[in-house]
């Protein structure tokens, strides 16, 4: 694979608390190799480690991005529920910020079931359709409608399991991350100090409470699947 250059900075990245972790208390001891230091009762993330996983990590959806690949991202806790959202569309990916649907991804039929029902209802909405039925019958489905909105609005598109998963937080989103294991799906995974760097495929050790630090490592993601998709379209018009 060809390396790239990805503006991976690490005055930006200490601006941003990227480096920040856990009160040592909370540490999982298989993230020692990530850690460089303890100041003021946290460890601290060695950054030079952050750097060379965040730049494998963009190489990698680069690649996927200009063969066509589909990406899920998923980051439900407040502080990240609105950076996923935004990537999501800014990437034109798929994403989860509400609460994880055990078996969302391991019972896809069943998943697929409900995105069926999904569009159906919000196409009986667009079409005024439920608005002639009575008005019992119309609630009822238009709070089934909202609730699917919530959990299932931002994977609407998705017509297939993703090819990569972006994980925000590991702890919070663990569910989410051993169903990808369980179905050998590659997932990138921002991992504090009290994770288990063991999990994912790619783990980036990262300040994953902080919404700079957030912000900051979806936005080099999203910057790299947005130029693998541009170098895809760009090679279709060159070599039609």
């Amino acid at each position: 694979m060809t390396r790239r250059y990805w503006n991976i900075n690490l005055e930006e990245m200490l601006g941003a608390g990227v480096h920040l972790g856990h009160e040592p208390r909370k540490w999982n001891p298989k993230m020692a190799p990530y850690i460089s230091a303890k100041r003021k009762g946290i460890h601290i993330t060695n950054l030079t480690r952050t750097a060379r996983f965040l730049s494998e990590a963009c190489d990698l959806v680069f690649g996927a991005a200009s063969r066509g690949k589909q990406f899920l991202i998923v980051g439900t806790k407040k502080k990240a529920a609105d950076l996923v959202a935004w990537a999501a569309i800014r990437a034109r990916c798929h994403c989860v910020t509400k609460k994880w649907l055990g078996g969302m991804l391991t019972n896809w039929s069943t998943t697929e079931t409900r995105l069926h029902k999904f569009r159906d209802l919000r196409m009986k909405q667009k079409t005024g359709r439920l608005n002639r039925l009575p008005k019992r019958d119309a609630a009822m489905l238009k709070r089934q409608l909202f609730r699917l909105q919530t959990y299932l609005g931002g994977i609407k598109y998705m017509t297939g399991l993703p090819d990569i998963v972006i994980i925000v937080d590991q702890h919070e989103e663990y569910t989410a991350l051993r169903e990808c294991i369980t179905l050998g799906i590659p997932t990138i995974c921002l991992i504090d100090t009290n994770c288990d760097p063991n999990l994912a495929d790619i783990s980036i050790p990262a300040n994953d409470d902080a919404i700079s630090s957030i912000r900051l490592i979806l936005n080099k993601l999203v910057f790299a699947i947005c130029e693998g998709r541009s170098s895809s379209s760009s090679s279709y018009r060159i070599n039609p």
